[in-house]
């Protein structure tokens, strides 16, 4: 097909199921399936479970706050967009390349993992084939047209959230099981030695990250509204069903980890004091019940769960490559379709990102997958940050402009309480992550540049272009806050 011939936009052809189950894939994986084990030993089950309630109160305003820009403006570039119609251009301009590194790594994090997980089956065989195998098939996935992909995507997610209904059912009969034959002894690891809180202030910061690692993906639907039938319905639809699903899934089954599992069991210590990525809490709950055969079957789930995350990053960096390659923020060559709406150009650049999980070829997977985790850990809270200033900044310059908020096909609640406390909470985990490396006899300068590295990177990137482009910060009353053109 000539240039002139291909399509000059992406296709709308994602439905609301779509939406829902690209969202869910893209932040139900190793966060949920491998990491919430480490957050029950490190913080004790009380811990965990307040940080991930904390952390999901916050998902709800970013996500509301999500829903009413992607309502109203439903564009593939989402925060790229967001922030420079919004805000300023060099912030936008920034967001869209933190964005666009952030999932690209986070693929690249993701089959990192995959290795640990095959080795359940094939001890003997190198991680690095596995990750060279599953980045083919990631990359094929993507390679279909967006309908494909979505199908693809919602039969992953589909798998994983019958398997997490199946575990929390098999926790709940457990529990039950325990209250009948010993009443008292049903909580007893929520007051067994330190619990429930284990680890005072710092464990419980260093599992808020965690769990807004393992939140982030939610705002996935943001970028695929570009690609959504009707976005003015099924965007508010996607938004209230991902958010108390998500939050009902992480609470219910950290709930059932950190009452059937003392929080310093042997296995659970090891993944949090020896980073052992491979022991899942999932899969020691159903050998604790005698289900071996289960417990072989929840790795297999664990494997699906981790390709759908990989799956739906490789997708949302992609679109966000290309989305900033048309407004003419990324090189054009990425800004091309082919003949079914894909961005192969932009698809190619962002694979050759992830295939840095190749890396484990010369570097033990351990050193490789914490690598990763730290190249990527704060990009999402960039990405979080940027969209509560965005949502702050659209509402008022939509008042100051006279227009109804009744107009809006989709209100967020308790505006401006919500951005608001979203953007203070991200910040202070943000900068409070590591707080520890800067007190003792000496200062940790390795581990204060591995967790904060991102953030004077975002700083540079946007200062850059601000002073390049003299850009300054638009105006309510000049701010675009008209709705986008149905296409």
């Amino acid at each position: 097909m000539s240039e002139q011939n291909q399509p000059a936009n992406l296709q709308r052809k994602l439905g609301a199921r779509h939406l829902n189950m690209i969202a869910i894939g893209g932040c139900i994986g190793t966060g949920l399936f491998l990491a919430s084990g480490s957050t029950i030993a490190s913080a004790g089950p009380g811990g965990a479970l307040l940080a991930y309630a904390v952390i999901g109160v916050m998902i709800y305003f970013l996500m509301t706050s999500l829903g009413e820009l992607a309502t109203h403006n439903p564009t593939t570039g989402a925060f790229f967009t967001y922030g420079n119609k919004y805000v300023e251009n060099g912030f936008g301009f920034a967001l869209g390349w933190n964005y666009w590194y952030n999932w690209a790594i986070t693929v690249a994090f993701e089959l990192v993992a995959v290795q640990f997980i095959m080795k359940f089956w094939f001890p003997d065989i190198p991680g690095f084939w596995w990750s060279l195998a599953f980045l083919s098939i990631i990359f094929a996935i993507n390679a279909m047209s967006v309908k494909g992909f979505g199908e693809s995507e919602f039969v992953f997610s589909l798998i994983k959230v019958i398997a997490i209904v199946a575990f929390i059912g098999l926790g709940i009969f457990m529990i039950f099981k325990i209250m009948m034959s010993e009443p008292n002894a049903v909580f007893a690891n929520w007051h067994y030695k330190d619990a429930p809180f284990v680890g005072g202030l710092q464990a419980m910061i260093g599992v808020a990250m965690i769990a807004g690692f393992s939140f982030q993906g939610t705002e996935m639907v943001g970028v695929a509204a570009g690609e959504s039938e009707s976005p003015e319905k099924n965007i508010p639809l996607a938004i209230k069903q991902i958010f108390w699903r998500i939050l009902l899934f992480y609470i219910l089954c950290i709930f059932i980890i950190g009452t059937l599992i003392h929080y310093d069991d042997p296995l659970l210590i090891q993944a949090a004091n020896n980073n052992d990525v491979s022991v899942s809490p999932f899969t020691l709950l159903y050998e604790k019940a005698g289900l071996a055969f289960a417990a072989g079957l929840m790795n297999a789930v664990i494997l699906t769960a981790v390709l759908s995350a990989g799956n739906s990053g490789m997708y949302s960096s992609t679109r966000m490559l290309w989305n900033m390659a048309k407004e003419g923020s990324a090189p054009k060559i990425f800004a091309k379709l082919d003949s079914r709406g894909v961005p192969m150009n932009a698809l190619y650049a962002t694979t050759i990102i992830a295939a840095f999980c190749l890396l484990t070829y010369f570097v033990s997977e351990k050193d490789v997958y914490f690598w990763l985790l730290n190249m990527s850990g704060m990009c999402g809270f960039i990405v979080w940050l940027g969209i509560a200033v965005s949502h702050y900044r659209f509402r008022k310059g939509y008042i100051a402009q006279g227009y109804k908020l009744e107009d809006l096909s989709y209100r967020a609640k308790l505006f401006p309480f919500g951005p608001l406390f979203a953007f203070a909470l991200c910040l202070f985990i943000t900068l409070g992550q590591n707080y520890q490396a800067f007190m003792g006899d000496h200062v940790d300068w390795k581990g204060i540049i591995s967790t904060y590295i991102t953030i004077p990177v975002f700083l540079i990137i946007w200062l850059t272009y601000k002073i390049k482009y003299k850009t300054k910060l638009i105006p309510y009353d000049k701010m675009d806050v008209k709705p986008l053109k149905k296409s």
